[in-house]
């Protein structure tokens, strides 16, 4: 098995590409170790001290180092976690804790959603999961929808994708054009 690595906009970040599906569906993001107890591979890659986030995607893991690592050093270390990983065929997640399922709560949201703007959430949903979430992920990441209100898109990014330094830009200048185009209703985007 040959896992290969991508740089993502963020160079804290590397994406790891195992050749094979990592997630049936959704992504799902470690963003401390104790979170990291879902996932024994999760896991795996936070002991190793030097990592600040893990996020699966579909067929990618993202792994987002502490400042001052040595990418040099822990790359290899990461690779070879998740050459055990595949090679065993272990499970991604621990048995009975449905933590494969990447379902936003409700309680994530920002803002209240009235009924009034469901055809606008629906749009910018749709807009999100065809357009952006691709190009995201193409970059170790992923995008969660907070919220709507007033012509305000409440998103925060996820993975390679948050703290990126490029990532104000992309919200502001990329998803927001796209969604101010294609739904007129929208005025601006801002990370939740």
């Amino acid at each position: 098995m040959f896992i290969e690595t991508e740089t993502t906009p963020n160079p804290a970040s590397l994406k790891f590409l195992p050749g094979k599906q990592v997630m049936v569906s959704g992504t799902r993001e470690f963003t401390s170790p104790e979170a990291a107890e879902a996932s024994p591979l999760a896991q795996a890659i936070f002991d190793t001290g030097d990592v600040v986030n893990v996020m699966f995607g579909g067929n990618f893991i993202s792994v987002t180092a502490a400042p001052g690592a040595d990418w040099s050093a822990l790359k290899p270390q990461v690779v070879a976690i998740l050459l055990d990983h595949f090679v065993s065929e272990a499970p991604l997640f621990t048995g009975g804790t449905a933590a494969d399922i990447a379902v936003p709560a409700e309680d994530d949201l920002v803002v209240e959603q009235k009924a009034e703007d469901a055809d606008i959430i629906d749009q910018i949903n749709d807009l999100l999961e065809t357009r952006v979430r691709p190009a995201v992920a193409g970059d170790g990441g992923d995008i969660q929808f907070r919220g709507y209100s007033d012509g305000v898109v409440y998103l925060t990014m996820q993975g390679a994708c948050s703290g990126c330094p490029s990532s104000t830009a992309t919200l502001k200048h990329g998803i927001e054009g796209l969604l101010k185009h294609y739904v007129p209703e929208v005025t601006e985007v801002r990370a939740a």
